[in-house]
């Protein structure tokens, strides 16, 4: 006969554990396969493919659609903004919404550690930044991964390199780059991305006092591992609807506000013209505030060059724009904290400064 506590029980505890799992793990593993093939790996696949036929990037910056650059906020450009926005990245935002829920409810957290949460804060970063480069996110579509990784106990230093190595090192804007840009556009990318995602986010940890080591949280509003199969699909459920209750929203408005303002902010020839050297501190500064989808650097960048406006710009923009965003902050403020996300919004600005000086020196 079986008794409670018997090493019987705790055999069959285990082994039932780690069956529970592997289902949430596989479950992790077609929403991200399935939803990356069809939200970014096959589309990015086709479009590098049309980028080296023609070296040429189609279409102008996502900007022009609230207006002409200087235009005063409206609320058709926001709106205008808002569409042509979310019609770019709405299956990515979706796929980041499955795989955030299915982080939160499925994965058994000590699994999930493991990977992530290294011995020293380089280390985390580390890992962090490497599981970012297949996503291929945005920064706002990043968003709810991270708040995702941050409920199951994810350090500091590893959601900071998840969250900003999507966009800044994501493999196919790399490769739109060489394909589309002067070589010394994606050689900058890769200096100054890898220092910003694998150095200072680790820096930022240490400077805000997040602690290094495996340690968990005293406190975390992450739920219990789940125990039993059947109760897998109403715990994924209840996490689905809580990110997409809370996240959503608050996406959808400060989109939005900073869409209304993105064409008066994103008049960066005429702060040129105005401002001289200031200039780049000014772009670096609001790159890190406007929203673009996967690439909507690009074309910012490759316009300014052109026009013949100086490198320092068009090199702050290229790390800032993609880095961050005003919405992306919003969402993952409360998770990571708003003193930790203002400081990581420091360092970019810092780095697209860096990238400034680099490509200048490069050009």
């Amino acid at each position: 006969m079986t008794t409670l506590g018997s090493p019987d029980q705790v055999r069959g505890g285990s082994r039932r554990d780690v069956r529970v799992g592997v289902a949430g793990v596989c479950v992790l593993a077609v929403v991200l396969v399935g939803g990356l093939l069809w939200a970014k790996w096959l589309p990015y696949t086709d479009k590098a493919r049309g980028l080296g036929r023609t070296r040429a990037w189609p279409g102008g910056a996502i900007f022009a659609s609230s207006g002409d650059p200087g235009a005063a906020p409206s609320w058709s450009g926001a709106w205008e903004f808002t569409t042509t926005y979310f019609q770019a990245v709405w299956r990515a935002a979706v796929v980041a919404l499955l795989a955030a829920a299915a982080i939160d409810a499925l994965v058994p957290r000590t699994w999930l550690l493991a990977v992530m949460n290294r011995r020293s804060r380089l280390g985390q970063a580390l890992a962090g930044g490497v599981a970012s480069l297949p996503s291929l996110m945005c920064t706002c579509c990043t968003a709810p991964v991270v708040v995702g990784l941050r409920r199951r106990g994810a350090t500091v230093p590893a959601s900071l390199a998840y969250w900003v190595g999507n966009p800044v090192l994501n493999p196919a804007v790399l490769v739109f780059l060489f394909l589309v840009a002067p070589w010394q556009f994606g050689v900058v990318r890769i200096v100054v991305g890898a220092a910003l995602v694998f150095g200072v986010t680790a820096l930022v940890g240490r400077l805000t006092g997040a602690p290094a080591g495996r340690a968990l949280p005293v406190e975390s509003p992450a739920p219990p591992d789940p125990v039993r199969l059947r109760d897998l699909p109403l715990r994924y459920l209840r996490s689905l609807v809580r990110f997409a209750l809370v996240l959503i929203p608050e996406y959808v408005i400060v989109v939005l506000a900073v869409g209304a303002l993105s064409g008066w902010l994103s008049d960066f020839s005429g702060l040129g013209a105005r401002l001289g050297v200031l200039a780049v501190v000014v772009c670096a500064v609001i790159g890190t505030m406007l929203v673009i989808p996967t690439a909507g650097e690009i074309p910012v960048v490759l316009a300014l060059a052109a026009a013949g406006l100086g490198a320092g710009t068009a090199g702050a923009l290229l790390i800032t724009l993609p880095a961050l965003s005003v919405p992306s902050m919003v969402m993952v403020g409360r998770a990571l904290s708003w003193r930790v996300t203002a400081a990581m919004a420091g360092a970019v600005v810092v780095a697209g400064l860096v990238s400034a000086a680099l490509l200048w020196a490069l050009w």
